[in-house]
C-alpha cells in the first residue's frame, strides 16, 4: 500500500492504483485467513451504528473481530474501502418491489421514503463527507437503477434525467443528515426564537415562519419531495 498526499492507494491486488473497492479484483480465497467479507462489514456497521465514523479505526475494528490487524488487511486495504463496503451493506437491507408501480412517482416516492429511514437508521452514512469516488456497490446501483428507470418513464433523458436524479439524492441526504445533527434543547429553541424575534425588522420572514423551532422532520421531507416531484412532472408533461 503506498501513501501519496495523506491518502491510501492500493497496489498490488489485482488493480494497481484503482482506490474503489468495488473496481478491484478480490484476493483470492486460497490459503485466506479465517475471517469473512461479510463478518467485517457487519462488525463494521455495528460498530459505526453504536461509536460513530470517529471511532471507525483498522485497528479497532480488528479488535472489535478479535482478529490481527494483518488477517483484516488481507480482507479490506483501507478504511475507505470499509467505509464503501458498509454503506452498501445499507441500501441491501431492505429489498426494492419487484414489480413496478403504473405511475413512475409512485415508485419515486417509495424508493426516496425507503432511502430516508435507511440513513436514519444509520445516521453516520448520512453525515459522510462529500463522497470522493461514486458509490458503485451492487446494492447501492440497484437501488439507483430502479430510481433512475422511474426518472425515465416519466419521461426525463439526459442530462435532466441526472440533473432530478441528485436533486433527489441531495434531499434524502441533505435532510437526514441535518435530522441526524440537528439536536437543539427546548432552551436552545427558546432562546432562538426570541433572538429572531428581538431582529424582526431585519428578518421578518425568518422570523414569521418558526426558522429556527420547526423540528417537524417528517412533514418537511414530504413536502420537500413533492416540490422536487411537481417541478419534474412540470418539465416533462406528464
Amino acid at each position: 500500500m503506498d501513501v501519496i498526499a495523506g491518502k491510501e492507494r492500493v497496489t498490488g491486488q489485482g488493480g494497481a492504483g484503482i482506490g474503489n473497492v468495488w473496481l478491484r479484483s478480490p484476493r483470492d480465497n486460497k490459503g485466506e485467513p479465517p475471517l469473512t467479507r461479510e463478518r467485517i462489514v457487519q462488525a463494521a456497521v455495528a460498530l459505526l451504528d453504536e461509536e460513530g465514523m470517529d471511532r471507525l479505526t483498522m485497528r479497532h475494528l480488528a479488535e472489535r473481530l478479535q482478529v490481527g490487524a494483518t488477517t483484516l488487511y488481507w480482507h479490506v486495504a483501507t478504511k475507505a474501502d470499509v467505509i464503501d463496503l458498509a454503506v452498501d451493506a445499507i441500501f441491501g437491507e431492505t429489498s426494492l418491489p419487484d414489480q413496478r408501480a403504473e405511475n413512475p412517482r409512485d415508485d419515486i416516492v417509495v424508493l426516496v421514503n425507503t432511502w430516508r429511514q435507511a440513513m436514519l437508521r444509520h445516521p453516520w452514512a448520512a453525515t459522510l463527507p462529500a463522497r470522493q469516488r461514486p458509490l458503485m456497490g451492487p446494492n447501492f446501483l440497484a437501488w439507483m437503477e430502479f430510481l433512475q428507470s422511474g426518472l425515465a418513464r416519466a419521461g426525463l433523458t439526459g442530462k435532466r434525467l441526472n440533473a432530478a436524479t441528485w436533486a433527489l439524492y441531495n434531499h434524502v441526504m441533505g435532510a437526514t443528515a441535518t435530522q441526524s445533527s440537528l439536536q437543539l434543547s427546548a432552551e436552545e429553541a427558546r432562546l432562538g426564537r426570541e433572538y429572531l424575534e428581538s431582529r424582526r425588522d431585519q428578518y421578518p420572514t425568518v422570523a414569521a415562519n418558526n426558522y429556527i423551532s420547526d423540528v417537524d422532520w417528517d412533514t418537511s421531507f414530504t413536502v420537500g419531495l413533492n416540490l422536487l416531484l411537481d417541478g419534474i412532472e412540470a418539465q416533462t408533461g406528464s
